[in-house]
């Protein structure tokens, strides 16, 4: 029997409903302040903003300076946008967001795909696109196709929009299923990949992009389907006002380039670490690291640092290897001068234990003789560039940022003023001359990513801890609903 002419519109029937509810909701006009509707007047009468969320390194965090995130950037933007304070409730996950939205909270904002067949519930204006993308286990066959995929033990995230994708690609390929969790994360699906219970998982590719270098045993694969669109989530029934002002809002967002900086920002970060080591560094943090993060502790503590920004510096220093040696002289694990040595009343470099307490004391020393107007992380920056390079050559290139009219004080401003260091056209000028002033550029730049994962991995040592403590079958039985073929 011949196909229905409308099999087409059943298969993609949400899709077309989808774009018809964006079409409609461009063509509502906005309304003026005065009649913005009960709901956004409520929110300005009590003067705060109830988000629902979730705390997912996409979302919303605490990070070193406090919380942060991509849809937290855009949520705390949007609170000021209409005058209000914020307040989050991040204990959720999707559909725990998806039923708050609808019984008490202002809106939802926690990586909520694009679905006006959601009941109960209205939808912004996209916000970024997400784009499904299959990965898989290092050293397995890389599978090229969907029919590569029968047969692999697969896990998504319920509710993401990657489960939805699944089911329209199965309805093709009926041969083909998965897992899906309701409770994980993304960074806890990889883990699962990652530790050989999965073979492949379906996440999104900026989901990946910003994880992938903590799972250098996964693998992108290939992209599965057409992207979905990141939007909010606003209770319906309550008026149009809250989401036409978060539509304008938005609106401004693209249209002044900002909101595609906040992209790049959190998602579109280099791979810089994948060509310097980031498996070898993984493996490291695993493997040499116990040895000596006690001591990091200790030295962390007496000097005022995190320390796993030490184990960071130790790391970029020397591999975590006590007996190093540079063909200058430098040595331990801590990669001390001899005159820093002397200067810290370390006797043996070689000791890790004195090693690490001489850098850690003096990094404390370079971070305190630096002006009082270096403040914050520019100020955190420029000590670990003079660790590198020197006192000496960081005030050069200080000298250099303020003749070409910039900041001396910004981190960004001297991080490209550095490598003029090695041209005699600016270093005839200064004082210390001649610097390899490229080297302090990277050497901060390498630490910032060592401690991004050190942090990261800090963070969530706890909960792998709990998913790796699992038998198998108690992780499939506890973690997944299976999603059979349909043949």
């Amino acid at each position: 029997m011949p196909a229905s002419p409308f099999a087409h519109l059943r298969r993609h029937r949400r899709g077309y409903l989808a774009l018809c509810a964006l079409l409609l909701l461009g063509l509502v006009p906005d309304p003026p302040d005065r009649s913005s509707g009960p709901h956004l007047e409520a929110i300005r009468e009590r003067d705060f903003l109830s988000i629902q969320t979730r705390n997912t390194p996409t979302t919303y965090y605490e990070g070193r300076e406090g919380p942060t995130g991509f849809e937290y950037e855009l949520m705390r933007r949007f609170a000021d946008h209409l005058g209000v304070s914020l307040t989050l409730d991040a204990d959720h996950n999707i559909a725990g967001v998806l039923e708050a939205v609808r019984e008490e909270g202002d809106l939802g904002a926690a990586a909520l795909p694009l679905d006006p067949t959601q009941p109960g519930l209205l939808f912004s204006r996209p916000i970024m696109p997400l784009q499904p993308l299959l990965v898989y286990r290092r050293g397995l066959p890389p599978p090229q196709d969907i029919a590569d995929l029968v047969g692999l033990e697969i896990g998504t995230l319920r509710g993401t929009g990657t489960d939805r994708v699944m089911r329209e690609l199965q309805a093709d390929h009926p041969r083909l299923g998965w897992k899906e969790s309701a409770d994980m994360e993304v960074a806890a699906l990889l883990g699962q990949v990652a530790s050989s219970r999965l073979d492949a998982a379906v996440v999104f590719e900026h989901q990946f992009r910003l994880n992938r270098l903590f799972f250098p045993e996964v693998e992108d694969g290939f992209r599965l389907g057409k992207p979905l669109s990141l939007a909010w989530a606003f209770p319906a029934g309550q008026g149009l006002g809250l989401v036409r002002e978060a539509n304008r809002f938005l609106g401004q967002l693209q249209g002044s380039g900002l909101l595609e900086r906040l992209e790049t920002r959190y998602f579109g970060r280099d791979n810089y670490l994948e060509y310097v080591g980031a498996r070898t560094f993984i493996g490291h943090v695993h493997e040499r690291l116990p040895d000596y993060a006690a001591l990091f502790r200790q030295a962390a503590r007496e000097a005022g640092f995190d320390w796993k920004l030490l184990a960071a510096v130790g790391y970029q220093e020397s591999h975590w290897r006590p007996r190093a040696t540079s063909p200058t002289g430098v040595r331990g694990l801590m990669m001390l001068t001899n005159a820093t040595a002397a200067e810290m009343d370390v006797d043996n470099r070689l000791d890790p234990a004195q090693s690490i307490d001489g850098g850690a004391r003096y990094l404390r020393e370079l971070k305190d003789r630096l002006p009082e107007s270096i403040t914050g992380e520019d100020r955190l920056f420029m000590a670990l560039a003079a660790y590198n390079v020197g006192l000496g050559h960081l005030y050069d290139a200080r000298r250099i940022v303020e003749s070409r009219g910039s900041d001396p004080d910004a981190w960004a401003d001297v991080r490209d003023a550095l490598p003029l260091l090695q041209e005699r056209e600016w270093f005839s000028k200064t004082r210390h001359g001649y610097a390899r002033g490229g080297e302090p550029v990277i050497y901060v730049r390498n630490i910032r990513r060592y401690y991004e994962i050190l942090a990261y991995v800090d963070r969530s040592q706890q909960q792998f801890h709990q998913l790796n403590a699992r038998l198998p079958e108690e992780a499939e039985s506890g973690l997944f609903d299976l999603v059979p073929p349909n043949s």
